[in-house]
């Protein structure tokens, strides 16, 4: 279901497939959904503003058309003249250096928007899950895709180390500079859904075509929408929050969320509902 609150993204698309769950589909399938300028720009708002709309409490994403979550970069349009990476007419390296690296990190925050929201996002990824498909689904909390996606830290092939979030998310996603981690980033060779899965990339692959994903994924969304948005959320931010964190750190941190957080009637809710066996309802986060 269309919504006029989320109208208005010329390469995304917003729907409302369901209470409390919103679908982010990217929306460029004529080009594989490869980004270029404009996109980073709708994706850092969709985003920031989803993450504190109190009547959203899951996302769901995905790409439109039948071959690809995202092919990545556009390098057409990066090679272009004018595109900053290509960019010429600068007095000196030094001058280029600072605006490439302006322009990297804008592109940086983009994703690290989609990673800082506040709720949970799923990414569902079919076809190509090229680059920025890494960079994309890594900074999103889980990860769903059909048993034919082909993944590819891609960046290699086009002469860079990956910039914008895969090597310093992908790591932290499946446990670790591992062997595989190194293995697929340097040489930047496909790997399939079932090598993403055994290697901890994805949680589920999913049986069928895209349609069966996305209802997947939404019975999934929709399975945690039903939940309390203070627990959900908290869970999130503290499970995020003990990446960079000694152990003892992070129990102090979790005391500290809880000591406001236990004060929602949503304890009381979700424990009534047990002992009465009903399906409990919760307010707006």
């Amino acid at each position: 279901m269309a919504s006029r609150r989320f109208a208005g993204y010329q390469f995304f698309n917003l729907t409302v497939p369901s209470q409390h769950v919103i679908h982010v589909e990217i929306n460029r399938p004529q080009k594989l959904n490869a980004f270029y300028g404009p996109m980073w720009f709708e994706l850092k708002d969709i985003f920031a503003k989803l993450s504190v709309d109190s009547e959203i409490r899951c996302i769901i994403l995905s790409g439109a058309g039948d071959r690809a979550f995202t092919a990545g970069l556009d390098v057409e349009d990066a090679a272009k003249p004018d595109n900053t990476i290509s960019a010429s007419g600068f007095a000196d390296p030094s001058r280029k250096a600072t605006v490439l690296r302006r322009h990297i990190v804008e592109l940086q925050e983009a994703i690290s928007t989609v990673a800082r929201c506040e709720k949970p996002v799923v990414a569902l990824m079919h076809g190509y899950a090229y680059g920025l498909g890494i960079d994309l689904s890594s900074a999103c909390d889980i990860r769903f895709c059909t048993a034919d996606t082909k993944f590819c830290v891609k960046e290699v092939d086009i002469g860079l180390a990956a910039d914008v979030g895969t090597l310093s998310r992908l790591p932290k996603v499946v446990g670790g500079v591992t062997s595989w981690v190194k293995e697929v980033c340097l040489s930047a060779r496909p790997f399939s859904a079932q090598e993403a899965q055994h290697n901890n990339f994805v949680s589920r692959v999913v049986a069928g075509g895209k349609a069966e994903l996305m209802q997947e994924g939404l019975d999934f969304a929709n399975y945690l929408a039903s939940k309390s948005p203070v627990a959900v959320q908290g869970t999130k931010n503290i499970l995020d929050a003990a990446w960079g964190r000694t152990v003892e750190d992070n129990l102090n941190y979790t005391a500290v969320w809880n000591q406001a957080m236990l004060q929602s009637t949503d304890v009381q809710r979700a424990i009534l509902s047990g002992l009465q066996k009903k399906s409990p309802t919760f307010e707006k986060l």
